[in-house]
């Protein structure tokens, strides 16, 4: 089984970080892509990142497709470019905040989400909402660490845990960033809650759905895109 779990921004540091988490915990006999895109954002932080990101995250699964993989990972924890990721893939693809909030609700009464700066907040609750678990969390905070600090600064990230955990009284900790996964282990051994990183989640439950033989539906939504041609510099990105 070959899984393409792919970092929507262009940090080659964060995607081996990635690879890494992804790889820990794969089946033998499943290999891990771990890729980055060529262009787009160094990190994703607002809308208009997230926006940007999508072109090469779709380059990325179109490229994978032809080399043969059978299911990806969208190690964003915006879930950027989802849905089309699903008309444009084969096999199935996960998003880390839709795996991990998932999880999460088979842990625990209630969760709380960590993630990196403020002004992501609202895209979390937004995609808590859109995937059914809202009732389930408590909270989402920001360590207000950018995305590319958060692999140096674990005292805070630690703190800031611990802080949500007494505000919200919650069972679980989500981490919502995908440069967080590493530190996921430390967490809850220091927290003493579970503790639930996207990367893993994510790459677990594609990994099972292959394994089940199921993929997205293509009959209706998630349909491949109709073929079309785009002008300018997507003029590459064009179908048929």
């Amino acid at each position: 089984m070959r899984i393409t779990v792919i970092n929507p921004n262009t940090s080659q540091h964060m995607t081996d970080l990635i690879g890494q988490s992804a790889r820990g915990v794969a089946l033998p006999g499943t290999v891990i892509d771990a890729v980055c895109p060529d262009m787009g954002p160094a990190s994703i932080e607002s809308h208009y990142d997230e926006a940007l990101s999508v072109p090469g995250l779709l380059a990325r699964i179109e490229s994978a497709e032809r080399a043969g993989a059978e299911g990806h990972v969208i190690a964003c924890f915006g879930d950027p470019g989802l849905d089309a990721a699903r008309e444009l893939a084969t096999g199935p693809v996960v998003g880390i905040a839709e795996a991990a909030m998932r999880v999460a609700t088979s842990l625990g009464r209630s969760f709380s989400v960590v993630t990196t700066l403020r002004r992501t907040c609202g895209r979390a609750w937004d995609l808590a909402e859109r995937y059914g678990v809202r009732g389930f969390c408590a909270g989402v905070h920001a360590c207000e660490v950018p995305v590319l600090d958060v692999d140096g600064c674990p005292e805070l990230i630690t703190a800031t845990c611990r802080s949500v955990l007494e505000r919200d009284g919650s069972d679980v900790l989500v981490l919502g960033c995908a440069g967080m996964t590493s530190l996921c282990a430390k967490l809850s051994a220091e927290l003493g809650v579970p503790v639930v990183d996207g990367v893993r989640s994510a790459t677990l439950l594609v990994q099972s759905l292959v394994l089940m033989g199921l993929r997205t539906g293509k009959h209706g939504e998630f349909a491949a895109p109709p073929p079309k041609p785009y002008a300018g510099p997507l003029h590459g990105f064009g179908r048929g």
